[in-house]
């Protein structure tokens, strides 16, 4: 099924004038290293930008530099240098999310994110795996995977997965794959380990572990620069806090993503616009959509 607008305004939630920021969700972002704090603050400044209630960031301190500038809305909880003592803060701060996202900006090397992503694999009501973590999640997949499949035999949500085509290779261990022919796996990952994956190339395919298949078209070249991922992965993770239904929340935000891209391009022009500017434009895009 292709994504249209008519489906996105079908699927547009209502915002209760009477909710305050205790009713419309707490996401929690992990996100950033030292080196890569561009990646959180994309992430973030999205999320805030979902309609959620609040953000808690959980990333190293020296990871702040640019987020604290820009998104002074959200919460700061900078890791602990232990991981067990990181790990019974992050359960505390999970007993009060309604969703999580991992990835944008991580270290992949520092033992901190592997122990982030197996807690929140088992214990965030809702989840979003992208970047770092579902390299993470390639590398360690004996130990991950089955987390991640048995997910709702806990009592939690379908995580989604967020991978770029070559994120997807090595998640499915298909180094000699076409692009064609990894598009025709997504739907045999999906299944064998119950998660929804949102594959993300010049078209985005979400697929569910029910053989339900949504394409995205609203995208543009322009959309093709580091950061625009971490931006789509935010937002999501805002619309999942809320409560929006996972697939709903997936394709919802890859739409309004791409409508938000479109309108970048059409003010800046497909070369000299930036991630930023999608962020910038989601007010466009969620009147356009009836997302009010």
């Amino acid at each position: 099924m292709v994504i249209d607008e008519k489906l996105i305004k079908s699927w547009a939630p209502i915002r209760s004038d009477e909710g305050h920021k205790g009713t419309f969700g707490m996401a929690l972002v992990v996100a950033g290293s030292e080196f890569m704090t561009g990646a959180q603050t994309l992430a973030v400044s999205s999320c805030l930008r979902s309609g959620v209630g609040m953000v808690r960031v959980l990333g190293p301190k020296e990871s702040y530099v640019s987020t604290r500038v820009t998104c002074p809305c959200a919460l700061f909880s900078p890791y602990d240098s232990s991981v067990s003592r990181l790990m019974r803060q992050t359960t505390e701060y999970l007993s009060r999310v309604t969703a999580a996202l991992i990835g944008p900006g991580i270290d992949t090397e520092d033992p901190r994110s592997y122990a982030l992503l197996t807690l929140l694999l088992t214990s965030a009501p809702r989840l979003v795996v992208d970047a770092g973590a579902l390299g993470l999640l390639a590398k360690y997949s004996e130990e991950l995977l089955p987390l991640l499949r048995t997910r709702r035999e806990r009592n939690l949500e379908r995580a989604i997965l967020t991978p770029h085509i070559g994120e997807f290779r090595r998640l499915v261990k298909g180094a000699g794959l076409s692009e064609a022919e990894l598009e025709s796996r997504c739907a045999e990952f999906s299944t064998d380990n119950d998660c929804i994956v949102v594959l993300k190339n010049h078209k985005t395919i979400t697929q569910t572990p029910d053989k339900e298949c949504y394409i995205n078209i609203m995208a543009n070249s322009g959309m093709g620069k580091g950061g625009s991922g971490d931006v789509l992965a935010g937002l999501m993770t805002g619309f999942l806090a809320q409560g929006i239904d996972p697939v709903v929340a997936a394709c919802s935000s890859v739409y309004i993503h791409g409508f938000a891209g479109a309108v970048a391009a059409s003010e800046l022009g497909k070369r000299a616009m930036l991630p930023t500017d999608l962020i910038e434009n989601l007010p466009y895009a969620y009147e356009s959509v009836g997302w009010k």
